[in-house]
């Protein structure tokens, strides 16, 4: 990995359906030259798949995070999955493993079950995520669009409207509403392991106030090594950065804990990253069947 590896791979995180001669435009190389160095992160599995991430609000589900002192994935997994539906699951140094499962309704009383069942570790913290208020009004085009995407995120216009029998247009303006979606990203899914030269890392910070101040100043002091554009919730933002230098990750994270309004930041480093889109197969499925054409949820 070097520097346009990097950059590539970020240009990618935050938005897998980009062309390479754009990211090549961006970078200032050619088309050809990103194409391969993305066929040769494939091939040293440091792409591991593109992916489609949503967020549950956009479909009317709540969201639980955990943070469990135990890596063994394989146990986390069946543990979780016992109270809801896996979404997140990430394993980091220390043996800390941060996660998140889909649940529908209940959420307190899912907390209580989780804590009940999940005795084979310790669980540090579970929280649920504030309601972010991403946008929610989908329609069932959207959804077997969506659907279709999910197959391979980064397939051509013309391929979609073959499989899906519907007009470019159609789906050009359906990937164009899916892109202003911020709960939903065109994505990809990597070995943090694999990168040789840069390690990746992500800081959680719980904001007191003020958050647009707060994410516009760590955009000034801290964009140059975003590896991804930061999740933004009502009282959280997460920093997804890399540094070449493990000593200048805690200088960073310091320096975020110092920053006016935050609260309190916590430093993890992902071994391994998994996402599961069976929750998302699933409620399609289920949507589809409504008798709206648009779905609306409710967010609150």
């Amino acid at each position: 990995m070097d520097n346009f590896d990097i950059k590539i791979l970020s240009k990618l995180l935050n938005n897998c359906r980009e062309s390479d001669r754009q990211i090549g435009i961006d970078l200032g190389m050619s088309g050809g030259a990103v194409n391969a160095r993305i066929r040769k992160m494939q091939k040293l599995e440091i792409i591991e798949e593109f992916f489609i991430k949503v967020e549950p609000p956009v479909l009317g589900y709540g969201i639980l995070y955990f943070v469990i002192s135990g890596e063994n994935m394989k146990e986390v997994l069946e543990q979780v999955s016992l109270v809801g539906e896996p979404h997140i699951v990430a394993a980091c140094v220390g043996g800390i493993t941060v996660c998140s499962i889909i649940v529908k309704e209940n959420l307190e009383q899912k907390i209580e079950l989780a804590k009940k069942l999940m005795k084979d570790f310790k669980v540090l913290s579970i929280f649920e995520a504030e309601n972010p208020g991403f946008n929610a009004d989908l329609t069932k085009t959207d959804l077997e669009i969506l659907e279709e995407l999910m197959k391979d995120p980064r397939q051509k216009i013309e391929t979609i409207a073959k499989n899906t029998k519907m007009s470019t247009k159609t789906i050009t303006r359906c990937i164009e509403k899916l892109y202003k979606n911020e709960g939903i990203q065109f994505t990809t899914i990597y070995d943090p392991k694999k990168i040789k030269k840069f390690i990746p890392y992500a800081i959680i910070t719980w904001i007191d106030s003020n958050l647009k101040e707060t994410l516009e100043k760590m955009n000034e002091e801290f964009s140059n090594t975003y590896l991804q554009i930061p999740f933004i919730s009502k009282n959280q933002i997460v920093l997804f950065m890399y540094s070449n230098n493990i000593y200048k990750i805690d200088e960073v994270t310091q320096k975020v804990r110092n920053l006016k309004n935050v609260k309190s930041a916590d430093l993890f480093i992902p071994k391994k990253i998994s996402f599961y889109d069976n929750w998302l197969k699933k409620a399609i499925i289920d949507l589809k069947k409504s008798s709206k054409l648009h779905l609306i949820y409710q967010t609150n």
